[in-house]
């Protein structure tokens, strides 16, 4: 069987089982629920986000419905254990008890608000009781167990505070002062609920309605027509769709399963090894979520955080991003040229003109987002609302984009099932971020890493960095991102990291945890798709993805990479020679400049690579030297004649 996109064969049979296993699927009445639930609450969203018909509601009211229809959603659609095809009893008495808890908050809001965390009442703390359970076990069942476990372990220290020693010691508080606390803008519906509601979903429906369209497969097409036909031409194709479609999507595995039933494939066909191929496709598809202007789910929480416009946090990131990107092309180039692979044949190629002339409209709703939030700095959710409803008019002009009420029904049947992840992950992150805020072990978490770290940023910055991997390896970037903003960002701006630089370093190691062993996500998808071994895959992936570890470092010491926040002529330095690093460091990796590197040479250019990257004239000018020296040195050794790699082998070894 074989599938195509844009004339090119596609071998299904290797890509594996893309779909989620833990999800029912539904049918009849049952499905029709699901879509109702989606529908009503995509309609929801957009008419009380985007104040039609005059519908103005208290933020708190939008975030309760939110949570509602997340968690019903993930009621229906994923099972409590194995082997569990429809809803069960257990199923439907969660379902009512997340009605009976949004009931409850909206008959007795202006009440609720006022006595939440100092006099609850008895059903105040058997109601907020409900709704922690609630998302505890949704969370279960859309993360696995590793969110949950963290949440009961915060859940229990504010009783057993005045029984630890030293930091961790506290007064102690009551089950009730607890409980109301989390039943409140502090706690469950606090900030990460509230990015989730408020931005996150509409960006996520934006996403499904663009799939809908079909932009996706011209998004292909297009990134065919300008790198299919180069060495490596499937991976660099990677490069750009990965980072078109993993920017919204809050998920880097959700992101492999999209993009790389297509590009793997390509890849294998063209010469690239099973576990280099998925490494490539884990390595850009991690990428998609620090790549402006959406960038997955945690951006968004960081500019709430920082109390910054949105703005602010997409346009400081380019210059990271750019980065991480360049440095994936030099990995790709210079493997495909150390093993000989070449592109695709152009003949077999669309051309660039052609799909641009035919389908270059469909690329509009993607221009509007663009210029709303990063040129007019418009709120994000208003800008994802005009991008909705720009791609909806630009889908009539032809009869194959054309989003009829089943596509659009369908649509946002997709979004919700999206969003569940992200929606129940945020929601126990409050749990987690409300027992900090109550006890204050967030300030005591940091005096701890400053007296760990013995006053030093960079050991600081090393202990950061493994705190969140170690977080994003068992939850979602949203997640890991939120609990390691509230207790490791403190430390580093004390010690003397800007604010946004040290927010901007655990948000990146919260992403690439998701292509770090052992517990890698995306690389482990990206395995299943290419039938490679899992744990050869996701050394690939990080081993290709090395800039991603070093670069966040960098703009510690160099805030200069941050577009906008330095002045513009250091901003292009930086990123030039950053670029020329980053070169350098794919060449130490990948054994390859401009023929075959020693052992010698890869070291040299490890060294230079490193001082490239930091900012600064003196490294700068010492990095490219022994660049250059390095260059000078292959060009003076004879040069061996290639073994050319026959693309029909696939996955041999060269």
């Amino acid at each position: 069987m074989s599938n195509s996109t844009s004339g090119l064969p596609v071998d299904t049979s290797q890509l594996g089982d893309a779909s989620e296993l833990t999800v029912r699927s539904l049918h009849g009445p049952l499905r029709a629920l699901v879509q109702a639930v989606a529908a009503a609450m995509a309609i929801y969203h957009i008419l009380v986000l985007g104040r039609f018909f005059d519908i103005v509601t208290e933020p708190q009211k939008l975030y309760g419905m939110h949570l509602t229809f997340v968690v019903v959603l993930a009621f229906l659609l994923i099972p409590g254990r194995r082997g569990s095809t429809r809803p069960t009893v257990v199923d439907w008495l969660l379902i009512l008890t997340s009605l009976v808890v949004v009931t409850y908050m909206f008959v007795t809001f202006e009440e609720l608000t006022g006595r939440a965390g100092v006099f609850p009442t008895r059903s105040d703390v058997i109601i907020g009781s409900l709704l922690v359970i609630v998302t505890i076990e949704a969370s279960r069942r859309a993360t696995g167990w590793s969110l949950p476990i963290l949440c009961a372990l915060f859940a229990f220290y504010p009783f057993i505070g005045p029984y630890l020693p030293g930091l961790l010691e506290h007064k102690g508080f009551s089950f009730n002062t607890v409980i109301s606390f989390l039943f409140s803008d502090n706690g469950i519906y606090g900030i990460p609920i509230q990015v989730s509601a408020r931005d996150v979903y509409l960006f996520i429906l934006f996403g499904a309605f663009l799939e809908a369209t079909n932009i996706g497969k011209y998004i292909v097409q297009a990134a065919l027509s300008v790198a299919g036909g180069r060495r490596g031409g499937p991976a660099k194709v990677s490069i750009l769709t990965s980072a078109l479609f993993g920017t919204a999507s809050g998920s880097s595995a959700a992101n492999v399963m999209v993009d790389g039933v297509i590009n793997i494939p390509l890849m294998k066909a063209t010469g690239f090894r099973a576990t280099v191929a998925a490494g490539v496709e884990a390595m850009n598809s991690t990428g998609g979520q620090i790549v402006p202007p959406v960038m997955g789910a945690g951006a968004f929480l960081m500019a709430d955080i920082l109390g910054v416009p949105y703005a602010t946090v997409a346009v400081a990131a380019i210059g990271p991003a750019l980065l991480y990107y360049v440095a994936a092309y030099w990995m790709i180039d210079f493997y495909s040229a150390s093993q000989n692979l070449r592109g695709l044949p152009r003949r077999d190629l669309p051309r660039f003109s052609a799909v641009m002339l035919q389908h270059g409209y469909m690329f509009v709703p993607l221009v509007v987002l663009l210029y709303l939030i990063m040129g007019t700095g418009a709120s994000p959710f208003r800008a994802a609302l005009y991008a909705l409803a720009t791609a909806l008019v630009v889908s009539l002009f032809r009869a194959d984009t054309r989003l009829t009420l089943r596509k659009i029904i369908s649509a946002m049947e997709e979004g919700g099932k999206r969003t569940i992840e992200i929606g129940v992950s945020c929601a126990a992150a409050g749990i987690i971020v409300g027992i900090l805020a109550l006890t204050g072990l967030g300030g005591k978490f940091s005096e701890l890493v400053i007296n760990v770290a013995g006053g030093n940023l960079l050991l600081a910055l090393a202990a950061t960095m493994v705190a969140a991997i170690v977080l994003g390896t068992g939850l979602p970037t949203t997640a890991a991102y939120a609990i390691g903003a509230s207790v490791l960002a403190p430390a580093l701006v004390k010690l003397g990291a800007a604010p946004l630089s040290a927010h901007m370093f655990i948000f990146y190691f919260s992403v690439i945890s998701a292509v770090t062993p052992p517990v890698a996500f995306a690389s482990f998808a990206a395995a299943s798709i290419a039938r490679a071994p899992m744990w050869e895959s996701s050394i690939e992936s990080m081993r290709l993805g090395l800039a991603g570890y070093i670069v966040p470092f960098m703009f510690v010491y160099g805030p200069a990479m941050f577009v906008a926040q330095a002045p513009w002529t250091e901003t292009v330095l930086a990123l030039a020679t950053g670029s020329i690093g980053t070169l350098a460091l794919a060449g130490a990796v990948i054994g390859y400049l401009i023929r075959p590197a020693t052992w010698a040479e890869r070291g040299v250019l490890l060294v230079a690579s490193l001082l490239l990257i930091r900012p600064g004239l003196v490294t700068d000018v010492v990095g490219l030297g022994l660049l250059l020296a390095v260059v000078a040195l292959q060009r003076a050794r004879p040069a061996l004649r290639p073994v050319a790699t026959d693309p029909t082998e696939g996955d041999r070894r060269v």
